[in-house]
């Protein structure tokens, strides 16, 4: 009973997350929200993403608002993310600016194969592990349930009163950039 005392205390609130992503990996998206049910149902994150405006509903202003409200933002990174205009240099291009400010966490999940390292969110770590695609991996289950756990525990960082203050690299703390073909840590 402490222990579950003690994690609730550590989790502030539900936080939301938006889901970027090209349509066409729309069965993937499928899968990994199969994946966030758990968070979902434990109300560590709700989450959002295109497919739920509903019908009449403005289509920009409401991709917008979410974008601009959530605390977590996944870019679900495949060949069709990075050619699509709309999810590249819109949705990307506000996440990270908001990332940059401190105002929301990015999270790339990289699905498919594609050249992702040299692109704007080539300096943020990806998942799942090693920044592997998904498609890629022996078992998709594996790689997905990598990426809800790497989520919950953002949210849990994120949802903690004792965490830094945003904006603010917590002092001695390693960033790690992936790159193809592993791992490359700077001090």
């Amino acid at each position: 009973m402490a222990g579950a005392k003690l994690r609730s205390s550590r989790r502030a609130r539900c936080l939301s997350v938006c889901i970027s992503y090209a349509h066409r990996d729309g069965p993937l998206l499928g899968e990994l929200e199969k994946h966030l049910s758990a968070l979902r149902r434990s109300a560590v994150v709700s989450s959002w993403y295109d497919r739920e405006i509903s019908a009449g509903a403005h289509l920009d202003r409401e991709i917008s608002r979410h974008l601009m409200c959530s605390d977590i933002v996944l870019l679900l990174i495949s060949p069709d993310f990075i050619n699509s205009d709309y999810c590249y240099k819109r949705e990307m291009r506000v996440a990270l600016r908001r990332h940059a400010q401190g105002q929301a966490r990015v999270i790339p999940i990289i699905l498919r194969p594609v050249d992702w390292v040299r692109t704007p969110i080539g300096k943020l770590l990806a998942l799942p592990k090693d920044g592997k695609p998904v498609t890629t991996w022996r078992r998709r289950d594996d790689a997905l349930l990598d990426v809800a756990k790497a989520v919950r525990r953002v949210a849990e960082e994120m949802g903690s009163p004792a965490r830094p203050t945003r904006g603010r690299e917590h002092e001695g703390a390693r960033a790690t950039t992936v790159k193809q073909g592993g791992i490359r840590k700077h001090a």
